[in-house]
């Protein structure tokens, strides 16, 4: 009995996102270790249809009284297991199931510490991305291709400074200043990926900024009041986008319900050895799936070959060929990177989108 509850938690955990994840003995090991029994039962008995849910269609479904339901959820919300927002068209506040990724994941490892529990959530973390990458390599030619029926888990944002003045004005959507400007409420979190990182002694390589994940409206109000993340003006937050870029780290944009045409959530910037969603590209989790409205375009008169370019592209999509710089395009996701740091100004961004950038990983070798 006390395996089958695990095992349901996970199903309905699973449930609660857009990835798939498989119910491995690491996926239980890791939520008995966040989540209570009694919280577990709880979560079974009121999300096992439904990942979002107001106060009364809780109440509807749990079978404790009004005092102790209330701690239940602010113990399961500080615990970052449930997000609880204000709907924006009815101001009824929704308490949100996290899954495992993105989710629970960032929450975990979103606030400072490195006691033995953090570094064992770390580690089991590592380790079920390490196993779906040998799940997903055993079922690769069928389970790549489902991968286009979910929709893109990010959007990646430029350097605008870097957009082709050639080219249309960029999008409002794209524009870190605009965006920023938009939102009154702010919270600058610790990078919970290199947090990861740094938790299983393996630093990031370019040792870019811990703290520097952005979180707005709703979701940054949640954050600051549970402790997750701090609330930052907006003349900081642009310090610390450009701080970002000067280390060549990737804006990447994360909206609600993974839908690029409402608000966004969050701006992560990234780098290719620690990101979340780098890790499961590298260790052929799953492909690399993202928006992007640009492509990188070379000036072949002013480049001078360096290679600067070659060495920053976080997705290796950029090679130099008889001393000319070659970009393939179908895996360049406009970051702009590349043309922040080439150091004879030979790269520019061109607005070609808006795109789905679709890269399968790699087979891994299973054995």
């Amino acid at each position: 009995m006390h395996d089958k509850i695990w095992y349901k938690l996970s199903r309905v955990i699973i449930k609660a996102g857009k990835m798939p994840f498989p119910v491995t003995d690491t996926l239980i090991e890791l939520l008995q270790n966040i989540v209570t029994e009694e919280q577990a039962k709880f979560i079974i008995k009121v999300y096992n249809r439904k990942p979002n849910m107001n106060l009364d269609e809780i109440k509807k479904k749990s079978d404790l009284d009004d005092d102790t339901l209330l701690k239940m959820l602010d113990k399961l919300q500080y615990n970052g297991i449930i997000v609880g927002t204000q709907s924006e068209s009815t101001g009824i506040t929704v308490y949100r199931l996290q899954p495992p990724f993105p989710g629970m994941f960032e929450f975990q490892l979103m606030r400072p510490g490195e006691g033995e529990r953090e570094k064992k959530l770390a580690r089991l973390f590592d380790t079920m991305f390490r196993e779906m990458g040998k799940l997903t390599s055993n079922i690769y030619e069928s389970l790549i291709p489902q991968y286009k029926n979910f929709p893109p888990i990010d959007r990646v944002i430029p350097v605008e400074k870097e957009v082709d003045s050639e080219s249309e004005i960029i999008l409002a959507k794209d524009d870190v200043k605009r965006i920023i400007d938009k939102y009154d409420d702010i919270a600058v979190a610790l990078c919970y990926c290199r947090h990861e990182k740094d938790l299983i002694d393996e630093p990031c390589e370019i040792d870019a900024p811990r703290t520097n994940c952005f979180l707005f409206g709703k979701t940054a109000k949640f954050c600051i009041e549970k402790n997750f993340a701090k609330s930052i003006t907006k003349d900081e937050a642009l310090k610390v986008l450009r701080e970002a870029e000067d280390a060549g780290l990737v804006h990447k944009a994360f909206h609600i319900h993974q839908d690029s045409e409402r608000d966004l959530e969050a701006i992560c910037n990234c780098c290719n050895c620690c990101c979340g969603v780098f890790q499961l590209f590298n260790k052929g989790v799953t492909p690399f799936y993202t928006i992007s409205n640009y492509l990188a375009e070379v000036n072949d008169d002013a480049c001078i070959g360096c290679g600067t370019c070659v060495e920053k592209c976080p997705m290796h999509t950029i090679a130099l060929e008889d001393g000319l710089v070659v970009v393939r395009e179908e895996n360049c996701i406009g970051c702009g990177v590349c043309a922040h740091h080439c150091p004879e100004g030979a790269i520019h961004l061109k607005n070609v989108g808006p795109r789905h950038v679709f890269i399968p990983p790699k087979k891994i070798k299973v054995g």
